[in-house]
């Protein structure tokens, strides 16, 4: 009776406790392995509803989860801790100890002074932060490569046909070991250049693909921490590890943009054993591991893969197989520094399969999935032992039906060749590729080639957004521009996924917007930043593309647009994200490129780099052409120096403060002298974009905005609204107008098909966007560089931002701009404090809105007024809401201030 009583009290008081929090994060990941930071972030959401908010929280931390589910806290108790924040909050417990595991929860309090009930138990493990925390672990290889092989930076090219094939030995490694008792926790750390395969007992493990991350291996490599202990046993167990090219080294056969090597694959791993006893193993990488060479035959990043599956042996990677032909691994020297990858893996994210099948000549067979994407063929194949079949992928058929890789670099192929006995599944391991249609010789569909797909292969962020519309060609449109932003997310930012795959900056900042609607990316971009700051120059040049591999010249080099990314991406996830460490992290690379600029602009007015990229001028497609090079040059100087003055004062740096803004009202009066004609209020040219990045950046004065816009508007009409503008402006001119109400405008101009644009890409068969307007065969048909609308399809048609001053969405923006025909919208975005709605429909005389708002902030609602302006929230008056409170009106707009939760409105 008594234990029934005090469960009927413990269910009525667990009654009146608020919801637990949820979306529990250290360092922006749930239960990330492989944690580096001495003072692990950690995050949370609470549940959305009315009014939801946190005044007050409490996080506990433990290496003892049963310990913390009772409440025991032996590393970290915070106690009550006052303060609205429920993101980035700093670990400030006990030294954490590498590799060591750690468990927390959280509880809130609200503004009434309720309390929450206790989160789930989450946790995180740690890494290994410094060198002496490998145990000894080595650098292992089957060969090593001769000193006159290695070419770093690699020549841009195909090289001197005296440096031979390249070709080396892609290798298989294994190690056996004993679990001598039950085991509590086993984890391995483990880098394989240029990328590796995991099998534990005979199986894969985990589904990532081209593990570690590319980086400039001169300075580090990246390492990954898997959780074994599941997949152990009491006995022999073994490891095995297959290794290849990547980046690494690109063998110098079939197509490669870059010719280079920092040497033959190689790996190291630490595997820790966590007894229930307490007491610990290590097993690590040395030369009591054996290796032998693998199937696969040939792997270039860019020139495709060859497997033998006549030399595969069965079971080597077991504890059962008998090794005695493998030979021990050699000790190699490997980068200086591992680093965790901290960001989520490359992940094969979704199947294609074949839509129809074409014959262009007798014996070759031409799939066509339906769709152009980054990726790798999987097939499924029966035949004799010895016969090959070779696949050729590309995004484009030539006049007679055959495969073209004239524009996205060639010869790139696979071969597989067959063991015989039955039906054999293959799919390549270290490379991908961009494409859509498959050419296949050696077999024939329904008999030796039983099925054939495509594997859409790409970085594993999160999804964060989602969008769509009553308008089918902006639909159309959306999953144009979300192909190519997803087909490129690897592990940089890729300007296409076939002929280069390189990390061309300029994307991160321009299309920054667009890609942070789709997807949580702080952990990758933080990433990029830190192959920026290993690709700067003792000048302080941040080059053009990062990692560095190859060095390229002039502009393709040296672009303030480009190498501005640099100043721009840590501000835009301090924005996006609440991450302070970015900015203290990048502070000095951000110092050091501005002053790179700054000493430019004293000698020559930065009067070089590419300018506005793939504009539509007269002379085809390339650099700027209708904006001088030095226009979009010093304006981003300008952003750049705003953004430094932000960050100074934001940093505590109030002398760099004084600097920064004294330099940057020397540099506005310098490009309103150089630029403005006040006669015609045109700068320069008077292009769209010269007018219109002038007006985004703020160095318009501010009499004569109104007459600038005018003349944007001007030009648009005059061109029968179509834009003019390349890469670089378009973004700006996107945003200029969505500022200033005209959604409508940016209707017109990208609601068709008949001028080089979206539209016209779509009417001309491309399935992702592609790199000219005019969506020109002799160039990348997945490029992302122009996916700009993406950003107004969230921000100005659904109407989500935030404002001004807010940091993280903790003041959202719901300002929805109808424009055209579309008569519904529904779109959300995944904020650091949890989802934000904006879905509408429209009618004649009716505009219902749908609005929510995650827990934890506020937000600004803008409703357009129809008719006489009637508007209600849920049926009633919307003066009897008490969570929401009328602001001002603005024309036809009223403006209400939120609480969290979710509101129907209906304006008549």
């Amino acid at each position: 009776m008594q234990k029934l009583m005090m469960l009927a009290l413990l269910l009525l008081v667990n009654g009146r406790l608020l919801s637990q929090p949820v979306q529990l994060r250290c360092e922006y990941r749930q239960d990330p392995l492989g944690v580096t930071a001495p003072y692990p972030r950690l995050s949370w959401e609470i549940p959305p509803g009315r009014n939801a908010e946190q005044t007050a929280w409490q996080v506990m931390v433990s290496d003892d989860s049963a310990a913390l589910a009772h409440g025991r806290a032996d590393v970290w108790n915070s106690g009550k801790a006052d303060g609205a924040a429920s993101i980035q909050i700093p670990y400030n417990g006990d030294p954490l100890h590498p590799a060591k595991k750690y468990y927390w929860k959280v509880r809130y309090w609200n503004g009434k002074g309720k309390r929450s009930r206790w989160s789930e138990i989450a946790h995180w493990q740690m890494g290994l932060p410094e060198a002496q925390h490998w145990q000894g672990a080595q650098w292992i290889a089957y060969e090593d490569i001769p000193a006159a092989e290695v070419r770093v930076p690699a020549v841009h090219g195909a090289g001197k046909a005296a440096w031979g094939p390249g070709k080396n030995t892609l290798p298989l490694l294994r190690k056996t070991f004993t679990v001598t008792k039950p085991l509590k926790q086993a984890t391995i750390f483990i880098s394989g250049l240029g990328h590796f395969d995991l099998f534990l007992n005979g199986q894969k493990h985990g589904d990532h693909f081209l593990d570690p991350g590319w980086v400039q291996y001169r300075q580090q490599a990246q390492y990954v921490s898997f959780d074994l202990t599941q997949h152990l046993q009491v006995g022999n167990n073994a490891l095995g590890v297959m290794l290849g090219n990547g980046f690494y080294h690109i063998p110098r056969e079939r197509y490669r943009k870059l010719t280079g090597s920092f040497g033959y694959p190689k790996m190291i791993c630490r595997l820790l054993l966590v007894y229930e006893d307490g007491t610990e193993e290590n097993v690590v990488s040395g030369t009591d591991w054996q290796t032998a060479p693998g199937p696969i035959t040939y792997s270039s990043i860019y020139g495709g893969e060859s497997y033998d599956a006549r030399l595969e042996q069965p079971g080597w990677n077991t504890a059962a197989f008998d090794a005695r032909g493998w030979k021990n691994a050699i000790v190699v020297k490997g980068p200086p520094v591992l680093t965790s990858q901290m960001m989520e893996p490359l992940r094969i994210m979704d199947t294609l399969h074949t839509q129809n099948i074409r014959q262009p000549k007798p014996g070759v067979w031409v799939y066509d999935l339906g769709q152009n994407a980054s990726g790798i063929p999987r097939i499924t194949v029966q035949g004799n032992k010895g016969a090959v079949i070779r696949i050729t992928p590309g995004e484009l058929l030539d006049d007679s039906n055959f495969v073209t890789q004239k524009a996205s670099g060639g010869p790139c192929f696979y071969t597989y060749t067959l063991k015989g006995g039955g039906p054999e599944t293959w799919q390549p391991q270290f490379t991908y590729y961009g494409f859509r249609y498959l050419q296949i010789e050696g077999g024939t569909p329904g008999k030796e080639l039983v099925a054939v797909q495509g594997l859409h292969t790409r970085h594993a962020a999160p999804t964060a957004g989602y969008f769509s519309c009553s308008d089918t060609l902006f639909n159309k449109i959306y999953q144009l521009i979300h192909w190519a932003i997803r087909s490129n997310l690897a592990s940089v930012l890729t300007d296409c996924p076939h002929r280069e795959k390189l990390g061309w900056l300029e994307v991160l900042h321009l299309m920054g917007n667009s890609m942070r609607y789709n997807y949580e990316l702080a952990p990758f971009l933080k990433k990029i930043l830190g192959d920026m700051r290993g690709s700067q120059l003792p000048s302080g040049l941040v080059p053009d593309i990062a990692p560095e591999y190859t060095v390229f010249h002039g502009g393709f080099r040296d672009s303030p647009e480009w190498g501005s990314a640099a100043v721009i991406v840590p501000w835009d996830v301090y924005r996006w994200y609440g991450d302070t460490t970015v900015l203290q992290e990048n502070y000095h690379m951000m110092q050091r490129y501005v002053d790179y600029l700054g000493h430019k602009s004293t000698l020559d007015t930065l009067k070089h780099g590419l300018g506005d990229w793939f504009d539509i001028g007269p002379k085809g497609v390339g650099a700027s052409q209708l904006t001088p090079i030095e226009l979009t040059a010093y304006a981003t100087y300008y952003a750049n120096l705003q953004i430094m003055s932000a960050t100074a004062a934001l940093l505590q740096k109030p002398q760099d403060v004084q600097y920064y803004t004294r330099l940057g009202e020397k540099v506005k009066q310098d490009f309103n002298k150089a630029f403005f004609h006040a006669d015609t209020k045109q700068y320069a040219t008077g292009s769209q974009t010269a007018n219109a990045m002038a007006l985004y950046m703020g160095l318009v004065p501010e009499e004569h905005q109104p007459a600038v816009l005018q003349n944007i508007l001007a030009d648009i009409a005059k061109r029968n609204n179509s834009l003019s503008t390349g890469e670089v402006g378009f973004s700006y001119l996107l945003r200029v107008l969505q500022a200033a109400g005209q959604s409508e405008l940016i209707y017109k101009m990208n609601n068709r098909s008949d001028v080089p644009g979206y539209g016209y890409q779509l009417a001309n068969g491309a399935t992702a966007l592609t790199e000219s307007w005019q969506a020109y065969r002799f160039v990348s048909n997945n490029h992302m560089m122009l996916g700009h609308l993406m950003e107004w399809f969230y921000a100005g048609l659904a109407g989500i931002g935030q404002a001004d001053s807010s940091v993280a969405f903790r003041h959202i923006t719901i300002r929805p701009q109808p424009a055209g025909s579309v008569n519904a919208v529904k779109a959300g975005y995944h904020t650091p404090y949890g989802m934000v709605r904006s879905e509408w429909n429209k009618t004649d005389n009716t505009f219902e809105l749908y609005v929510e708002i995650p827990a934890n902030t506020t937000a600004t609602i803008y409703l357009p007024l129809t008719g006489a302006g009637t508007v209600t929230e849920n049926g009633e008056p919307i003066e009897r809401a008490d969570d929401l409170r009328f602001v001002r009106k603005e024309g036809a707009t009223a403006v209400y201030e939120a609480a969290p939760g979710e509101y129907h409105f209906s304006i008549k």
